[in-house]
């Protein structure tokens, strides 16, 4: 370059939504030193094709709830809404699309209002060429002038095309080619070419009295009504992305909307539950099977795939009732033209006689239809992307041809339609305007490399070593196998300034009771995030991490939360927050359903997920789904933490004790040794020859698997001293328990101040086999005192009660446990884990002589799930019990 004044300005290509979203997140990231030049002939900005319409007839096909321009703020849209169009406005009410192209528009002009921020230059030009130069680009522009810049975004729309016309048509001015810039006569009847959005909207704004509107198109296919109230999304069936050719998937789609019909009555919710996977599903396609679904399929999933607003479809359906829309399904096969009218033929042999012939065939996707694009292609810097459509691109948005990655060429939009196939919607806009002018303003400040990446694509500010060691680390914790703080303390050490890494040591620390070391890592990840630049997400983690660990629980939990809502694929985030193995997590119940569901949005059939959803499949008593599912993940991958454990879970309640001990005694000894909390899985085949009534068996294992020699910290109060009390309490470990050893592996704070529900449950079990009465009443006193309502409604009477059974006072121990047994939902963990406290009830209730009771509290567990244990305390509390029903021994 000739000057150094291109390395401050990056240049911007259309101004449609897309192109306006990516400057306007330009012009905000960079300072007021750089310039940003937004290039499009279009006389507006932000409304491109889409919601240039002035008709506010014209709505959008998406409700308001789901239009928001900010990945990270849902509500925006609604919000400006409500302050500039109208108060009432609800999250389910469909706005007009010109209103939402002043939104867009809005946003750019609110962003440029800033003095400290980068300036806007507006030019209202064509771009006839890009070429590299140097270290940058050079623009040339229709209007002459030439652009120096350091970066270029691709924005542009794809262009509506008239190759269809015969050439009577074609040069004939009766040829409305571009609706949206050219007007409809007003006297005449008119011919629609095409059954998209676009004809549903020109022929509501064309319908007259004495007019008839023909709709013309190879399938008559018209796009479908949205339906309010909205079902909820039905995730597809597990491993759908690994389904070969086009033949499979369609058989596999069209299984999946049966079956969520035959659910919901809804077949939208099984086509929206396909969002998440249908960029995998694209890829995963053969060139020969994007072509052949083109062909053959594309007209069927966009007219079930983006749909009608409801009262859109209603003014639609009262022009066809009261007959002035006419449907003809072919195509124009002649046009002869006089001065009055246009005599147009089709290929069934019928003819027409139009005032015009509008476009509504759509815009053209190839490199071909546009100028600039078949320019780029000539000189290399572009090539067509799949099948042929837009142009190829990376993951990233960066284009892909000659170009090296160290020059910042990306794109947006409708121009990554063939990687991506769904990328014209605003959510799917969003996130690349805000991914595409993250890289760019990266790059204007001097970082030319790429970042790399976690398994589910979010940014690592660290070195590629450091982030190497970083994934392999996170793989360990998601496949809940051994290694995980090691694989971060040498991230750290390959890039000191690493602050996830030192942040994700600091919560799992704190979360897992494991060390001390947490307040250290703390400290370090703030000290590194003062010297470098950090990526939204990992601030958002940053920031989350430092309020769980330096605040109350409640609040510290409401924070983590909050960023697992702005940044769902965080997977280590989202493992804290849900109840598993490795974490007694911060919802429970339903609050866990709806986060994990919530979920499913951003991770598709992802193994990981599957198992995680597994778990709430079961403890909704789900069995076969739970099955399913686990089994799906152990399809992909046989380490599954996860997955074993909710498998685990479905054997356990359904009281399938022998299978699930064989299968989970398998899977310990060829994948145990590698896992992470290996004494849970350890605990669950205890559980299963505790039901079995196979006592010397669950001795051998505690003394195998599960004692002080081989367990340590939080797992040997969770699984060792639980298993201690239970065997207490069922009578099936008598004389005395081995608890001292256990209690002086347990870390002290979950004894004396614990800070979840679930860990005080489990120190309470453990202080209760310790017969320590003392220092469960200090228990009780401080959770009395919490300000947080688990602990005082709940982890408060559990440890009276168990005072109680420690002193041997059953009727008070039973009349306090009783009340404690239909509160316990928000101690977290399992229903199997919980059940702990409903076996001591048991006891106490027979102890107390009230064995109608405890006979009608093991009935209850008896109908849900077989067990030889419970069946022999059932006769023995009825004081039938036979002379056989002792333990196995």
């Amino acid at each position: 370059m000739g000057t150094n004044e291109g390395d401050c300005r990056v240049v911007v290509v259309g101004a449609g939504a897309g192109g306006t979203l990516v400057a306007t997140h330009l012009v905000t990231a960079l300072s007021s030193r750089f310039r940003v030049e937004l290039v499009d002939p279009a006389p507006t900005t932000g409304r491109g094709q889409a919601y240039s319409t002035t008709d506010d007839r014209h709505l959008l096909n998406v409700p308001a709830s789901g239009m928001s321009a900010f990945p990270r703020d849902p509500e925006h849209f609604l919000r400006w809404l409500r302050n500039h169009h109208d108060r009432g406005f609800q999250p389910h009410d469909f706005a007009p699309r010109a209103v939402f192209g002043r939104y867009i528009e809005s946003l750019l002009t609110t962003a440029t209002e800033f003095p400290g921020n980068a300036r806007l230059v507006r030019r209202r030009a064509e771009v006839v060429d890009i070429a590299e130069s140097g270290s940058g680009f050079v623009v040339d522009l229709s209007d002459g002038e030439r652009i120096e810049t350091r970066a270029v975004v691709l924005a542009t729309s794809s262009r509506p095309a008239t190759h269809w016309a015969p050439p009577e048509l074609a040069a004939d001015p009766r040829l409305i080619a571009d609706p949206w810039t050219q007007g409809i006569p007003e006297v005449g009847d008119v011919l629609l070419l095409g059954s998209g959005l676009t004809m549903v909207d020109l022929a509501i704004s064309a319908d007259r009295p004495d007019r008839t509107l023909h709709v013309v198109s190879r399938t008559d296919a018209v796009p479908r009504p949205h339906v309010l109230p909205t079902t909820p999304p039905v995730p597809p069936p597990p491993g759908i992305t690994r389904t070969q050719g086009l033949d499979a998937l369609r058989a596999t789609l069209a299984a999946h909307v049966e079956h969520t019909v035959e659910g919901t009555g809804d077949w939208r919710a099984a086509i929206d539950g396909l969002r998440p996977v249908t960029a995998q599903l694209w890829r995963g396609l053969s060139e020969a099977d994007k072509r052949r679904f083109i062909a053959e399929d594309a007209r069927s999933w966009d007219v079930h795939r983006h749909r009608m607003a409801p009262a859109t479809s209603r003014r639609f359906d009262a022009v066809a009732t009261e007959g002035r829309l006419q449907r003809h399904r072919g195509t124009i096969a002649a046009v002869r033209a006089d001065e009055h009218v246009l005599h147009v033929s089709l290929d069934d042999g019928s003819t027409l006689r139009v005032a015009a012939v509008v476009n509504c065939t759509g815009p053209v996707g190839s490199i071909a239809a546009d100028p600039l694009l078949t320019r780029l292609a000539q000189t290399g810097l572009v090539r067509p992307g799949p099948a042929g459509l837009g142009i190829d691109t990376a993951d990233d948005g960066r284009i892909v041809g000659t170009l090296p990655d160290s020059l910042p060429f990306l794109a947006v939009g409708s121009l990554r339609r063939g990687n991506l196939w769904e990328s014209t919607a605003m959510p799917e806009i969003r996130e690349q305007a805000y991914d595409v002018a993250r890289i760019v303003s990266r790059s204007m400040h001097g970082e030319s490399r790429r970042r790399p990446v976690d398994p589910y694509g979010l940014t690592l500010s660290a070195s590629t070593t450091a982030a190497e060691h970083y994934n392999a680390a996170l793989g360990r914790l998601l496949r809940l196998q051994d290694g995980v703080e090691e694989g971060l303390i040498a991230a750290v050490a390959e890039d000191e300034g690493f602050v996830q890494a030192h942040a994700a040591l600091a919560l799992l620390g704190h979360e897992w009771g494991t060390n001390d070391h947490w307040h250290a890592s703390l400290r370090s990840a703030h000290r590194a995030a003062a010297e470098r630049h950090l990526d939204d997400r990992e601030s958002s983690f940053l920031d989350a991490v430092t309020t769980r660990l330096r605040s109350d629980e409640s609040t510290g939990a409401a924070a983590l939360l909050r960023h697992v809502r702005l940044f769902p694929r965080d997977a280590l985030a989202v493992s804290v927050a849900v109840p598993t193995v490795a974490f007694g997590g911060l919802t429970s119940g339903s609050q866990t359903a709806q986060l994990v569901e919530s979920l499913g949005r951003s991770y598709g059939d992802d193994w990981w997920y599957a198992g995680q959803l597994a778990f709430v499949r079961q403890d909704q008593e789900r069995w076969a789904e739970a099955e399913e599912l686990s089994s799906y993940a152990l399809s992909v991958e046989p380490a599954s933490g996860h997955a074993v454990h909710a498998r685990a879970h479905v054997f356990y309640e359904t009281g399938d004790h022998a299978a699930g001990l064989a299968w989970l005694d398998e899977w310990i000894r060829t994948r145990g040794p590698e896992a992470n909390h290996r004494s849970h899985f350890s605990w669950h085949a205890a559980l299963h020859e505790l039901m079995q009534d196979d006592i010397e068996a669950v001795r051998r294992r505690w003394h195998r698997e599960l004692s002080p020699a081989v367990v340590s910290g939080s797992r040997a109060v969770v699984d060792s001293g639980a298993l201690l009390w239970r065997g207490r309490v069922t009578g099936t470990w008598t004389g005395d328990l081995p608890v001292a050893e256990v209690r002086a592996q347990a870390p002290t704070d979950w004894l004396t101040a614990p800070t979840t529900g679930f860990a005080a449950l489990h120190g309470a079990v453990l202080l209760a086999a310790d017969g320590d009465a003392a220092a469960l009443t200090q228990l009780a006193d401080r959770s009395a005192g919490s300000q947080d309502p688990v602990f005082r409604d709940v982890v408060a009477p559990l440890c009276t009660g168990l005072v109680s059974v420690v002193e041997e006072r059953w009727n008070a121990a039973s009349a306090t446990l009783s009340r404690v047994v239909t509160t316990m939902d928000p101690l977290g963990g399992s229903k199997a884990q919980r059940e702990v406290v409903e076996d001591t009830l048991v006891h106490a209730l027979a102890m107390a002589g009230r064995n109608t009771e405890a006979a009608a509290l093991l009935d209850t567990r008896l109908s849900r799930r077989s067990s030889a244990l419970d069946a022999r305390r059932r006769a023995a509390v009825s004081g039938s019990a036979p002379v056989d029903a002792a333990p196995r021994r």
